[in-house]
């Protein structure tokens, strides 16, 4: 049993990372498939160029949801069960490859910046503010979102590890969970990059054609 709750836990998660709300929350409101235009990546940033704010805002908080509520799950109610931290960084690699690879869509799903975010705050809230401001802070100032979503993929495991003994303890299973997941956001964006480099990268605000 020491096994099996942790790989359920790890399992719930993924199929709740493979609800894709960026298609479902579009099909819903009656907007196209966030896969047929844009950057064709079922997500808030790209579910806003359908003109609808309130479609990306939605799937944004729901998308963060998929990340937040099973790591906080876990935390809040796992101990009683042998769930502690190796099943946190599970639950949250879980959530996020679902999010990246859902089964319920032939495994083509999203890039995992909010799912990441929503993750990163059900590990330590504080740790979620840190890294939602990065992602904030380098939007602003740089207009980029695939920019943004680096840097702060990035900078979340280094806070972690900043914090530790301070703020919590950075258990090494989830520090593993968040340099994977940074590693596998960097790997999703990787056209991305290809295009900051080139300077053809699209800015926040701007519409891209399809």
């Amino acid at each position: 049993m020491d096994t099996l709750y942790p790989l359920l836990a790890a399992l719930a998660a993924y199929l709740v990372g493979s609800l894709a709300f960026a298609v479902i929350v579009s099909r819903a409101m009656g907007l196209s498939d966030p896969r047929t235009f844009g950057s064709r990546n079922p997500g808030a940033t790209n579910v806003l160029r359908s003109g609808s704010k309130a479609a990306a805002i939605v799937t944004l908080l729901l998308d963060a949801m998929k990340g937040l509520v099973p790591v906080l799950l876990v935390r809040l109610y796992g101990k009683p069960y042998g769930l502690e931290d190796g099943t946190v960084a599970l639950v949250a690699l879980g959530a996020f490859l679902g999010h990246l690879y859902p089964v319920f869509f032939r495994f083509q799903g999203g890039k995992g910046v909010a799912t990441f975010i929503g993750a990163v705050f059900g590990i330590h809230w504080l740790l979620g503010i840190a890294t939602g401001l990065t992602w904030l802070i380098i939007a602003f100032f740089f207009r980029y979102s695939s920019l943004a979503s680096l840097v702060a993929a990035v900078f979340a495991p280094v806070y972690f590890l900043l914090g530790d003994r301070i703020q919590w303890y950075a258990e090494k299973p989830v520090v593993f969970a968040l340099f994977a997941m940074a590693a596998l956001l960097a790997w999703r964006h990787r056209e991305n990059i290809q295009r900051l480099v080139a300077g053809k990268e699209s800015k926040l605000g701007a519409k891209k054609k399809a």
